[in-house]
């Protein structure tokens, strides 16, 4: 899928595009203390939600919250005190659309093995921006 950035929004949010190719998904993730408001433009996505890892226990799997199905024109919302969570589209014959706005903005988050529980920095790039192509 790809991540297209609309608008920094002077530095306190970012509103970016994804779009989502048919069977695809994001990694399991989180949205280090942002606020993550998202609308499906077109077609529909799965949010599959996980309990945080339990430090506790090392090389748990990650407990699935909740499935839920978000449609075209409707809105979900998730942060870290909800969980993690993972965005996918399972269509296998039409593409998505949704529209997010995290707030603060990030470029690092951390993505996480469902069967072990173990985590992963990541920087958090872009497609496009402002509709340009970037470079690799």
């Amino acid at each position: 899928y790809t991540r297209n950035l609309v608008d920094e929004g002077n530095g306190k949010f970012n509103l970016i595009v994804l779009c989502w190719g048919e069977g695809q998904g994001s990694s399991i993730h989180d949205h280090t203390d942002s606020h993550c408001f998202l609308k499906v433009l077109d077609g529909k996505l799965k949010e599959t939600l996980f309990e945080w890892p339990s430090e506790s226990e090392p090389e748990k799997p990650l407990d699935v919250k909740g499935v839920s199905y978000v449609d075209r024109d409707e809105v979900a919302y998730i942060n870290d005190s909800i969980g993690l969570h993972r965005m996918e589209n399972t269509s296998h014959s039409d593409t998505a659309c949704s529209l997010h706005l995290y707030c603060p903005p990030f470029d690092m988050c951390n993505s996480f093995d469902q069967r072990t529980g173990h985590k992963r920095k990541c920087k958090v790039t872009f497609w496009s921006k402002y509709g340009e192509r970037t470079p690799f």
